[in-house]
């Protein structure tokens, strides 16, 4: 793709980078395949392609962004689909995410919109915050028909439950069962310490019995990835900064082999630390070290060796759920089958598991019908494998995905805890087709 960049624009690191990403481009369209909203709306502006001209549009003119560049940018789910797709290496998770830092920089959006971004960046990093949010909204469920909009959204969609506050994610270490053979770190995240206790509970079994000294350090929390897809960039990174000083303090008193991380999206945040920081001479090379050490869970379990199963889950079938931030962000796709399976589940791959199925962290508030699409195609889909459960790396998708379906829904690391000694998943208890 040809550009037209000022040689004073090219003097900024970000727009060199984008002028380089952009000259990659050559309009094949083989993005267009793996592009969900593109596959639900069928409008070329909202596939990476048509995303790639409005954005080289905008970066270009210097000005403030349109209304045009601002609708489709903000529809891009940001599940780098087109990364696997693409067969000319155009890094448009890196595009997209300086294009949206230039709309949140640059343009005045209505009011309400402010309002809501800004509350979402403001309550679902902090877990107390969080918490309190939603236990003051699940009252108000059964009135959400009464409300509209966003409001509505965020009431519709406040879970149902909330797990317990949970003693495994206090700054402490956990020792390995037996011999420990590797030390390692691990982030609890925020929005999973208060929906999903049961999966770091389930990982940090996992990792003890396969071996592992588990860290939890203190000042570590969220990954900053809520900031950096609704361009705060800054945000973003004191979020980063906090995370890679606590891991670097753990690592001063000994030193730890891996950052483990349980939650696909965040994996894919922390593991591109080295690119966020790469300008910032105090913090580019911890960020890069810290990058290259973190590892998901399925990786780390696969270079550890998981004991075959202990209590073998006799004919239980697993649909298996490719998160976008595992399978395209991280390149990951192997290694969670390959533990089920030598567990003893019998492992069913869905139809078009290439393709989002909406939920992409703040995603589904903002964009709630192109969210509900993705979700029904995905639940439908799902449901046609007629499996006892689903399994994925991300919670975000599991809840997104059980608004449209009956099926259990657990994290893999779950299934892999169950069957090599731990308990059952508690979505699966009340399955009598499930023993």
């Amino acid at each position: 793709m040809q550009t037209n960049f000022t040689s004073a624009q090219l003097a900024d690191p970000h727009m060199k980078e984008a002028d380089g990403i952009l000259r990659t481009c050559v309009h094949c369209g083989f993005c267009l395949s793996g592009c969900p909203t593109y596959a639900v709306l069928g409008d070329e502006r909202d596939s990476p392609r048509g995303r790639i001209y409005l954005i080289k549009d905008m970066l270009e003119s210097g000005e403030a962004p349109r209304e045009t560049h601002v609708k489709h940018i903000d529809r891009c789910l940001t599940c780098l689909g087109c990364l696997t797709a693409c067969p000319s290496g155009v890094d448009y998770m890196h595009l997209v995410d300086q294009a949206r830092v230039h709309i949140e920089d640059n343009y005045t959006r209505p009011l309400p919109e402010r309002f809501l971004r800004r509350l979402l960046a403001l309550v679902l990093p902090r877990p107390a915050l969080f918490r309190l949010s939603v236990q003051l909204t699940m009252p108000f469920r059964r009135f959400a028909f009464l409300l509209s909009g966003r409001l509505k959204r965020m009431v519709e969609t406040a879970p149902k439950r909330l797990d317990g506050p949970s003693a495994v994610n206090k700054p402490q270490v956990f020792p390995a069962d037996g011999t420990r053979k590797k030390r390692v770190a691990l982030l609890t995240g925020c929005v999973q310490t208060v929906l999903g206790t049961r999966i770091t509970e389930s990982t940090v079994r996992m990792l003890r019995r396969h071996g592992c000294e588990v860290v939890v350090a203190r000042g570590a929390g969220c990954c900053g990835a809520v900031d950096q897809h609704m361009g705060r960039e800054d945000a973003a990174k004191q979020w980063a900064r906090a995370n890679i000083e606590a891991w670097q303090r753990v690592d001063a008193e000994t030193p730890i082999d891996a950052v483990v991380i349980n939650a696909s999206g965040c994996g894919t945040t922390v593991k591109d630390y080295g690119h966020l920081f790469q300008h910032d001479p105090q913090f580019a090379a911890l960020a890069k070290r810290i990058s290259a050490m973190t590892r998901d869970v399925t990786e780390l379990l696969t270079e550890l060796g998981v004991h075959r199963a202990t209590q073998a889950p006799n004919g239980v079938t697993v649909a298996y759920h490719d998160s976008c931030s595992l399978q395209h962000g991280q390149r990951i796709t192997r290694e969670p089958r390959a533990l089920l399976a030598n567990a003893g589940y019998a492992v069913r791959d869905p139809l078009e598991g290439h393709l989002c199925c909406g939920a992409a962290g703040t995603y589904n508030i903002l964009q709630p019908e192109i969210s509900d699409k993705l979700g029904r195609r995905k639940a439908d889909r799902i449901n046609a494998t007629e499996a006892d459960v689903m399994a994925c790396a991300n919670m975000g998708c599991m809840l997104h995905i059980a608004r449209f379906t009956d099926l259990p829904l657990v994290h893999t690391v779950e299934l892999l805890d169950w069957a090599t000694g731990g308990p059952k998943p508690e979505p699966l208890s009340s399955r009598a087709a499930v023993t």
